[in-house]
């Protein structure tokens, strides 16, 4: 029976492995520290229509902010310009909806894999199958740098395409494709989503390899 279980809980823990990385270098860069530093890096697009940087900052934190807090669209919905005209187009509005969803889905999922990873560790050091923790650790480590690999070559190769048909995957055509003058494509241009892929990726294959630095020696012992 014992061994039945280390062969389910090795199995959930190498597919979740590339999941729990992955979404905790997303989850660094839903924060306002993270658009202050992309804003500011040599060679950022200025806004040609008329945001100043601080001006965009405020806003893009509003952005952030909606996506992790328990607020309506009404948290977005009534900002407004100077003059009086709402910040966000309705269409605007309907897919920060969805990106929020998406988000706080893929987070809800986050906390219960971290929640299960912390029991299946302590279910192996109790059993004192280190072996077979440090493989499963070593396996899902190197299923994230294989996936994260594939992810940086898209972007390098083509981001237009890899940015598209991310957004298939989770938003209804058509509802994620905006004006230039759009305020979401002011605060967050193609640039600043292929910095944060990028810097996703480059997190994850830090976290990868720390893991298989820590468990070079693990699979040698007996457990």
């Amino acid at each position: 029976m014992k061994l039945s279980i280390d062969k389910i809980l090795s199995v959930i823990l190498t597919i979740s492995l590339p999941f729990i990385l992955l979404m905790g270098a997303i989850r660094l860069l839903i924060t306002p520290a993270f658009i202050s530093l992309e804003y500011n890096r040599p060679g950022f697009p200025p806004d040609i229509y008329g945001f100043s940087q601080e001006e965009r900052k405020q806003w893009a934190d509003y952005a952030v902010n909606y996506l992790v807090n328990d607020a309506g669209i009404e948290y977005l919905g009534d900002l407004k310009f100077e003059n009086g005209e709402p910040l966000y187009r309705q269409e605007e509005l309907e897919h920060m909806q969805d990106v929020k969803n998406v988000v706080q889905t893929a987070l809800t999922v986050w906390y219960v894999l971290l929640g299960l990873l912390v029991a299946i560790f302590v279910w192996f050091a109790s059993m004192g199958n280190w072996r077979q923790l440090g493989k499963s650790l070593r396996t899902g480590s190197w299923l994230t740098l294989g996936l994260i690999a594939f992810i940086i070559i898209m972007v390098v190769i083509n981001f237009n395409l890899l940015f598209e048909q991310f957004h298939k995957l989770f938003f209804a055509e058509g509802s994620w494709q905006f004006y230039m003058n759009d305020t979401l494509i002011r605060l967050f241009p193609l640039p600043f989503w292929r910095d944060a892929f990028i810097l996703v990726g480059l997190l994850s294959l830090i976290g990868a390899g720390l893991i298989l630095w820590l468990t070079r020696n693990v699979t040698t012992k007996v457990s």
